[in-house]
């Protein structure tokens, strides 16, 4: 069963709650924490293009581009950005990407990096990211935690009804291979029948500890990486932290 394909077409409906220009702030505020300069950005695993709007916002920036897997998402990433210039949108796999240009930041934001589950594949994604870097770049990322993936999702089910979409996500973590499986039931209702059609979506996320994450960016070449978490610059990133970034510099 493929990814954010019918999800799609529901995928803002849903996030209402995610404040994506506060996301995007925090991530600014480290980039400026650390000093780092920057006109030229790529985005990996775009989405819908909410975080990537932001970014074309930033008066910093000169040229975007951003790509995702999933042509669905990007139909409605473009009609969100239509008519915004220096933009290109493609369609890459991360696993795989070809593309020419180079960088001044790559940025991979919403968990994306968790989808890559297996080690060679994800540590192919931060060689190819490296080479994509201009000297003294930025590779900027964050991940959904091993704690979170493994004990708050974990083997859970959550619901909810609203605005005629009723979602059941029921969760299943595999401990051996440390996969967390999302099942995602929708309904959504006909507005003119009241009738309701049912559509399902698998996504798998893996949990990655953050020692195997520096461990994989080093062997691609980032000697230099600093960790933040939970949109708390004071917060110890060791104590249960659910949401973890990582700021990579290429020398």
């Amino acid at each position: 069963m493929e990814s954010y394909i019918e999800f799609a077409s529901y995928y803002d409906s849903l996030m209402y709650d995610v404040d994506y220009r506060s996301w995007y702030g925090f991530l600014k505020e480290i980039l400026e924490k650390e000093g780092i300069s920057y006109s030229s950005v790529l985005e990996m695993g775009c989405g819908t293009g909410n975080i990537t709007e932001q970014i074309c916002r930033d008066e910093k920036v000169k040229s975007v581009t951003c790509f995702d897997l999933s042509e669905e998402m990007l139909v409605i990433a473009k009609q969100k950005l239509k008519g915004i210039p220096n933009l290109e949108i493609l369609r890459q796999d991360m696993t795989q990407m070809s593309i020419k240009k180079h960088y001044d930041l790559v940025l991979s934001c919403c968990d994306s990096i968790n989808y890559i589950t297996d080690e060679e594949s994800l540590k192919k994604v931060f060689e190819s990211t490296y080479s994509l870097l201009n000297d003294g770049g930025t590779f900027l990322f964050d991940i959904n935690s091993y704690y979170k993936l493994s004990e708050i999702i974990g083997d859970n089910t959550f619901t909810e009804d609203r605005d005629g979409i009723f979602y059941v996500w029921e969760n299943e973590y595999e401990s051996d291979s440390e996969q967390c499986n999302f099942y995602l039931t929708f309904f959504i209702e006909d507005e003119q029948s009241g009738k309701y059609s049912r559509f399902d979506e698998h996504h798998v996320e893996r949990a990655y500890r953050s020692e195997k994450i520096l461990e994989l960016l080093k062997e691609s070449g980032f000697e230099d990486v600093r960790i933040y978490c939970d949109f708390d610059f004071s917060k110890d990133c060791k104590d249960r932290a659910e949401r973890i970034f990582f700021l990579c510099k290429k020398e």
